[in-house]
């Protein structure tokens, strides 16, 4: 393929940005980036920012290069046999290629009184709502968090070490995803703070009111704040667009990131799914598979075949408050297994990954600024809303 070669990113988090700055790095390439909001939301940092200790966000002009337009805007349809994406703004972009890289939020629970009356940790907006809920709430007032995958653990024990009076309602077991080893120092750290855990199939959440969270088993928990972690939901931009979405609304992809429907749209992060092998929604896959789409990309442009996705992991990080953490070790495949490490190491390590991760996206930024400006044929433009 010769000439300029227009490339869309949708979507600002790990894996888009990751993938915007391998992109835009190769000459004749332009790059464009769509998203939301005007900053970088650090998500593995969200339940920091509900008590106050980061405010869980970074300036694009840090993590993106400036090689790459900055579009703020959101997707509303993708219409490929034109290949064009039509912007909620009004806009409209071209695309030769497209990343799809819109990410996920908070699921909405099909539960009675949820939307009402619990706030979601999963995304900024709610992260701020949550914390102004809690800042309008006296310390001593109930707070109860539903669901106990690793946000539910992380924002229990946040709040707990701030002196809040916290219930953890599992809906099933503590930490599905950890070793059964590695849920005892997770057990035993919400203990040391505090937290009331129920645990078992009684505690599947049926509704929620105001002031209480009922139970299957029939109980009312006291609740002044409900925290509402329970799951993951992708936008239906794909799925309104026409290309084949699982039962998540993940974009369906090839081995190599590529839609099934079309070859001229890769996916990235928690958005897409590979068919016959799903990867949990995390960080640490996005930052991995931001990479990958950008050479699906580029392999594709220099007329070569693209290569099979192979992501390798190390384990889970969580931090239990500001002190404790635990890492859960796994193989690359990212099955867990019975070696962990807890306390204040643990805690360490997952503030190391914090920091790391975003130091990636930052040291991306510079190598994607790197090249000449205007060495792709457009001419260089700031960062700029649409």
């Amino acid at each position: 393929m010769s000439g300029n070669i227009e490339v869309v990113v949708l979507g600002g988090g790990y894996g888009g940005v990751k993938a915007a700055n391998r992109l835009a790095r190769r000459a004749g390439v332009s790059v464009t980036l769509v998203n939301p909001r005007p900053d970088f939301v650090e998500r593995i940092r969200l339940h920091q920012l509900v008590t106050g200790s980061d405010d869980a966000v970074e300036g694009f002009g840090e993590v993106l290069g400036a090689n790459v337009r900055l579009v703020v805007d959101t997707a509303t349809l993708i219409t490929t046999a034109e290949r064009t994406v039509t912007l909620a703004g009004g806009g409209t972009l071209s695309y030769d290629y497209l990343v799809y890289a819109v990410g996920s939020g908070a699921s909405d629970p099909d539960v009675p009184g949820a939307a009402e009356f619990a706030h979601a940790v999963a995304d900024l907006d709610g992260a701020r709502r949550l914390r102004s809920a809690l800042g309008d709430a006296p310390v001593t007032a109930p707070v109860t968090v539903v669901g106990a995958g690793l946000t539910g653990l992380e924002t229990a024990a946040e709040l707990a070490e701030t002196g809040r009076l916290v219930t953890l309602v599992c809906g099933g077991v503590l930490g599905p995803s950890l070793h059964a080893r590695g849920r005892r120092p997770v057990a035993r750290r919400l203990a040391a703070l505090g937290v009331t855990v129920l645990e078992g199939a009684g505690t599947r959440v049926t509704e929620v009111t105001r002031d209480a969270v009922r139970l299957a088993d029939g109980r009312d928990v006291p609740s002044a704040v409900t925290v509402w972690t329970a799951g993951f939901r992708v936008p239906d931009l794909a799925a309104r667009s026409g290309l084949s979405t699982d039962s998540y609304g993940r974009l369906v992809t090839d081995v190599t990131l590529t839609s099934v429907d079309d070859t001229r749209v890769v996916a990235a992060g928690d958005a897409g799914v590979i068919t016959d092998r799903p990867v949990r929604m995390s960080c640490q896959a996005a930052v991995q598979l931001g990479t990958k789409a950008a050479d699906t990309v580029l392999r594709r442009i220099a007329g070569k075949p693209a290569a099979p996705a192979r992501l390798l992991f190390a384990g889970q990080c969580l931090s239990l408050g500001r002190q404790e953490g635990v890492t859960q070790f796994s193989s690359l495949d990212d099955r867990v297994n019975a070696l962990y490490l807890s306390g204040r190491p643990a805690a360490g390590v997952k503030e190391i990954v914090c920091r790391s991760t975003l130091r990636q996206l930052v040291s991306g930024a510079r190598k994607a600024s790197s090249r000449p400006a205007g060495s792709d044929g457009r001419d260089p433009r700031p960062n700029i809303p649409a």
